[in-house]
């Protein structure tokens, strides 16, 4: 029976009743009375009981149901915090100290505490597993006063809440990674990225709140502040997407004489392979391609500007004044270019999602205040 699935918590107690069994057949077979072995054991058995329940009911209370409940309270807060301090970072970094890519794989951050609580928030399955095990055996006490308390809805919501958190994980990765948009391009967001995050962080730290009070009541107004503040973020986005692909139409001058002149080169040496008169006569009527003595001071100065603010640190402009570039790495160097500015959009669609994801940690949140019955309160 013990290695049936359903059974696989209870192991010890199996053990505990074989060792009894094993216990009172050795005597009985040695002493001629099993029943007294038996009873003297059952009597131990209820005297140790009664010690530990007594110790942990009065004199040292420990009740695993109370730190459930309490450790999910941190984690909405913790996740609240880690979500404010990500999108702070994100947006005040002006790249001008930008770690090494090791570094930022092996270091713990210390500057930023709320990431480690965070990254505690995803390693609490196992923990929250354990601790409603334990609470269903525990009797009602202090505020969870009525039998069958939900234990297992606290799981749940620590489950949603840990989908949330792999959001904020992803954003703190952006946050570290090796491509990163412009500063002024993250400067051009910055209000619509803050009233999201400020929102959904605001949410989170209410229904932390709630549950810790014990209390509850509907975030509708809260939650459709966050649905509004993120629709702006989307129509913002929308409305400025010119932006995302503006360096790589402002360079898209000299690439095309480029293949323009690769072009014409190999269709030169198509054309001397064929027949020699007829590629004197296409060298004869075909005028040269212009090529740009020097850039405009506008150029200069825009290309100084990616530099500083810019990943990578501008090889991509060594490749594009080196004449004997290959065809083939120039569609390479755009995406690198783009990619650029699109980290961006991948902050935001990160943001979005987090958001998304809210709506099921509320509906979590409400079923499992209605199951423990927690009290109703107006909203403000």
């Amino acid at each position: 029976m013990k290695l049936w699935p359903s059974l696989v918590p209870y192991e010890y107690g199996f053990r505990v009743i074989l060792f009894t069994y094993c216990l009172i057949i050795v005597s009985g077979y040695r002493m001629g009375n099993p029943i007294r072995t038996a009873m003297d054991r059952l009597y131990s058995i209820a005297i140790g009981a009664i010690i530990a329940v007594l110790v942990n009911v009065l004199i040292c209370p420990i009740w695993a149901g109370e730190q459930l409940h309490r450790e999910l309270v941190n984690n909405f807060n913790s996740l609240a915090d880690s979500l404010e301090e990500c999108v702070n970072k994100y947006l005040s970094d002006d790249g001008s100290e930008h770690p090494e890519f090791s570094k930022t794989v092996m270091d713990n951050f210390p500057d930023e505490p709320a990431f480690r609580k965070c990254r505690a928030t995803l390693n609490s399955s196992a923990k929250f597993d354990s601790l409603a095990n334990s609470a269903k055996w525990e009797p009602p006490h202090g505020r969870f006063k009525h039998f069958f308390y939900p234990w297992a809805e606290y799981v749940k919501v620590g489950n949603v809440l840990r989908h949330c958190a792999y959001e904020v994980m992803a954003l703190h990765g952006c946050v570290h990674s090796e491509i990163q948009a412009p500063y002024n391009l993250r400067c051009a967001f910055k209000s619509e990225i803050l009233d999201a995050a400020n929102q959904a962080a605001e949410l989170l730290h209410n229904l932390g709140k709630d549950l810790n009070n014990m209390k509850w009541s509907l975030q509708t107004s809260q939650l459709k502040h966050v649905h509004v503040s993120t629709e702006h973020l989307q129509h913002s986005v929308d409305l400025h997407s010119y932006l995302f692909t503006a360096s790589q139409e402002d360079n898209s001058n000299k690439p095309e004489l480029k293949l323009s002149r690769v072009v014409s080169f190999n269709r030169k040496d198509f054309k001397k392979q064929s027949s020699e008169p007829e590629s004197n006569a296409a060298e004869k009527t075909t005028p040269p391609l212009p090529v740009p003595m020097h850039e405009s001071y506008h150029e200069m100065m825009k290309r100084q500007q990616r530099r500083l603010h810019s990943w990578p640190s501008r090889e991509v402009d060594d490749f594009e004044d080196d004449e004997n570039v290959v065809s083939d790495l120039i569609p390479r160097m755009h995406a690198l270019e783009s990619t650029t500015a699109l980290s961006l959009v991948t902050f935001t669609s990160l943001l979005i999602e987090f958001v998304a994801r809210l709506d099921h940690l509320v509906e979590a949140v409400e079923k499992l205040a209605k199951m423990a019955r927690f009290k109703q309160q107006t909203e403000n």
